[in-house]
């Protein structure tokens, strides 16, 4: 197996090498019409361009596209696209995902793909990881694309909704992933055709794609409307609050599921009156609130999981260090740790419908991108895309020196030994960036670093909103800058700071002292964010060191390695280890979580796969009701007497748009069932293997089973609204039958899912 393995890498890696030798081929030949490019007047260029096919493998007109978009560039932007840069954009028009180096300007190799798709007749979205990057590369990029008259827009979550259709009618347009998938959620609220927003997807450019397509893969992006929900009374969260753990409830090995011991029970059925928790007249209501109280209490952390902002809880959206402003928690939780904070509660919401990151990018026709980490993901991209990946090389070579790991026996000495190190080094007047996993450890960072001299700028998801200028300053000369997680933040870290030039003298001052020294605060779950965080130091051929610092006490090793003993050696005064077996003990740990992470893709997709399929049949459905005059024609054939009737007094029109609204509310309203009905079989579906059933196979069971149901079940529904409510030339009163759609709805995304077992976690990959 292993044999067989190595021969499928080495064929694909021989073909990575083939297409790259191709692009290199293709960037050479393009120099022989840069002349004719630059002697184009600027009214020349959008015919020149317009008249490439750059699909065309029999012509030159990819060279001739290549050289067009280097001299527009030029003028427009004042930025030369380097020869590695327009390479990456030709691996990106062949629908690769491109691995680029931090600072090696990804964006305008995503902007030079972008334009000569788009040339091509093709509708384009870059997708972006947040709303600030979507509007900085549109407006950035806006001037080379005006010169080819290929139009650009953008969608932010503040867009209204004339702003999102002006720009989804663009060629190009530039969005986070979750403001476009929320925009084709919203048009499943659409009772017309010309109410409909979102566009056909056709192309999508991913710029973070191995975060984006990968990390952020599964996560649920969900529209409700606006319920009640299992909210803990104020009396089971007054008793939880003071249960102990090791007495009233314990915690299992990896942090992620709480329960009550017998004298925990024991103590909350008291409290409450001397009930029976596990009765049935409990255990479907009373015992549910309980363990959403004492998981709101026992595992979600302020300033890890949450912090509270202008008196709102607001989630950490973990794989990027922000607040995920549009996230939050299901099944009452939200509401349990608002309760837990002395604040308002919010609703739980009813899923009117949802859709995965990963499904979302499975409609585009083509999808590709670009990142700084691309090849460790790639065993992802091919099997979860079918994408190859192409490594760039970067415009001048990487000088950044990354030092071993240093690994120590406690958290309190590799604390220690980061804050002397950062001291050292901040004595020369070279500049630090601190890496860090959480607010908290984050802040007490900083605390310990003001203690021994060291004044240090902070950015975690209490102040991301000035993300971009802390960045850009993060080299500045004695500049100290701790942050929580790097991916996605989309600034340059220059030498000198951000007004600083690369012949500039407070370049140079910065390159002389050794540039940028970036520190790890310890391993992450997969290698690639400690490649992105390493990555920000030795931007284009500066100088750079790189260092992260462990212990044997790490979450990692708590998580993945939970019963291995700590090495022995570390010294007695620093209680740091000699390289070698606590290294390996990390970097064991580290393969474990990315193995797990892997397999519970693998797994989750397996399941999320079926649902998909019956969504996209459902939409398809919904689709014919919007735009043909399918929903007379079901009127005619279903209730012909009722329609004769009405049609003596009312228009057709009018009657078509009556049968819609009937048929699509039900056909939303069965939907909105299943979905519950799918929610409902996945918080239990594990407990089949304990009867020697696969899961899996059993879940297909139940849900191919029900979904059966749906079509009659909608339209039986809708035939007797037809048949009972009232018609007139105004239309249908569908509220007046008590079935009005839902006025408050919104959108957000589910972070996890904190109370599936620890089987279903390894199943549905939701925590």
């Amino acid at each position: 197996m292993g044999r067989f393995s190595n021969k499928v890498w080495k064929v694909l890696g021989a073909q990575s090498t083939r297409n790259q030798s191709r692009s290199v081929a293709l960037i050479e030949q393009s120099a022989a019409f840069d002349e004719w490019a630059q002697g184009l007047s600027d009214a020349e260029f959008p015919d020149a361009a317009l008249a490439l096919d750059v699909y065309d493998a029999k012509t030159q007109d990819r060279a001739r596209f290549i050289a067009v978009a280097r001299e527009a560039a030029d003028r427009a932007l004042g930025l030369r696209p380097f020869d590695v840069q327009l390479q990456g954009a030709d691996r990106l028009l062949e629908g690769d995902v491109v691995e680029m180096a931090t600072g090696e300007g990804k964006t305008l190799a995503g902007a030079v793909a972008a334009a000569g798709m788009a040339l091509a007749g093709r509708s384009v979205h870059v997708i972006s990881p947040n709303d600030y990057l979507a509007r900085r590369d549109a407006e950035w990029m806006k001037p080379f694309f005006d010169l080819l008259d290929v139009t650009v827009g953008y969608v932010a979550e503040s867009s209204t909704r004339e702003e999102r259709r002006a720009a989804y009618a663009k060629d190009v347009v530039y969005g986070s992933v979750n403001e476009i998938g929320f925009d084709v959620l919203r048009d499943q609220l659409a009772t017309r055709a010309e109410d409909l927003l979102s566009p056909k997807p056709d192309v999508a450019i991913v710029d973070e794609a191995d975060s984006v397509l990968v990390d952020e893969a599964l996560i649920p992006l969900v529209l409700a409307g606006s319920v009640k929900g299992d909210v803990p009374q104020a009396a089971i969260m007054e008793v939880v609050a003071r249960l102990r753990q090791g007495k009233h409830y314990e915690v299992d090995s990896d942090g992620k599921s709480a329960f009550l011991t017998d004298d925990g029970a024991r103590l909350v059925e008291e409290e409450l009156g001397g009930i029976d928790l596990y009765s049935d007249a409990h255990v479907g209501s009373t015992l549910p609130q309980v363990n959403i109280a004492l998981h709101a209490y026992s595992l979600v952390e302020r300033d890890v999981h949450y912090i509270v902002r202008d008196g709102e809880v607001k989630l950490i959206n973990s794989s990027r260090g922000r607040v995920a402003e549009l996230q939050r928690w299901p099944d009452g939780l939200q509401a349990a740790v608002e309760a837990k904070e002395g604040l308002s509660q919010t609703d739980s919401g009813e899923v009117i419908d949802t859709i995965t990151v990963q499904a979302l990018l499975q409609r585009y026709a083509l999808v590709c991108g670009m990142t700084g980490t691309a090849i460790a993901a790639g065993e992802q991209l091919r099997q979860f895309y079918d994408l190859g990946v192409s490594q760039i090389p970067p415009n001048t070579p990487n000088i950044r020196v990354d030092q071993p790991m240093r690994v120590f026996d406690n958290k309190g000495n590799k604390v220690a030994a980061i804050v002397d190190y950062v001291r050292e080094v901040h004595e020369t007047g070279q500049p630090v960036l601190i890496g860090t996993h959480d607010v908290a450890e984050s802040e007490e960072l900083v605390h310990m670093l003001k203690i021994s001299g060291v004044t240090a700028t902070v950015l975690n998801a209490k102040n991301d909103a000035d993300e971009a200028r802390i960045i850009a300053d993060a080299g500045t000369r004695g500049a100290v800058t701790v942050s929580t997680q790097m991916a996605g933040r989309g600034t340059d870290i220059k030498l000198g700071g951000h007004d600083a030039g690369d012949d500039s003298a407070e370049h140079d001052e910065v390159a002389e002292l050794g540039g940028l020294a970036v520190v790890g605060t310890g391993l992450h779950d997969t290698e690639r964010l400690d490649q992105q965080l390493r990555g920000r130091a030795g931007r284009q051929g500066d100088p750079g060191t790189s260092v992260i610092f462990a212990s044997v006490e790490d979450p990692i090793v708590e998580r993945h390695l939970p019963l291995k003993r700590s090495p022995g050696g570390a010294d007695p005064e620093t209680g740091e280890f000699p390289r070698g077996k606590a290294a390996d003990m990390l970097d064991s740990a580290q393969r474990v979580a990315e193995g797990g992470m892997l397999e519970t893709h693998a797994n989750t997709w397996r399941y999320n796969q079926l649902v998909n399929q019956q969504r996209d049949l459902v939409m398809a459905r919904r689709h014919t009701l919007l735009t043909t005059d399918r929903p007379l024609v079901d009127f005619e054939e279903y209730e012909p007497e009722r329609l004769d009737a009405l049609r003596a007094e009312i228009d057709d029109d009018v009657l078509e748009q009556a049968a819609r609204e009937a048929f699509l509310y039900h056909l939303d309203r069965t939907w909105a069932e299943h979905l519950a009905f799918v929610s409902e079989v996945q918080t239990t579906i594990h407990l089949r293997a304990l009867g020697r059933q696969s899961p899996l196979d059993e879940f297909h069971r139940l849900v191919i089973e029900e979904f059966r149901k749906l079509p009659d079940e909608a339209v039986r529904r809708a035939r007797e609204t037809l048949r009972e409510a009232e018609i007139t030339a105004d239309g249908i009163d569908l509220a007046g039958a008590d079935l009005g759609r839902n006025t408050l709805t919104w959108t957000y995304m589910v972070h996890d899912n904190p109370f599936a077992t620890k089987g279903m976690a390894n199943m549905f990959g939701m925590i």
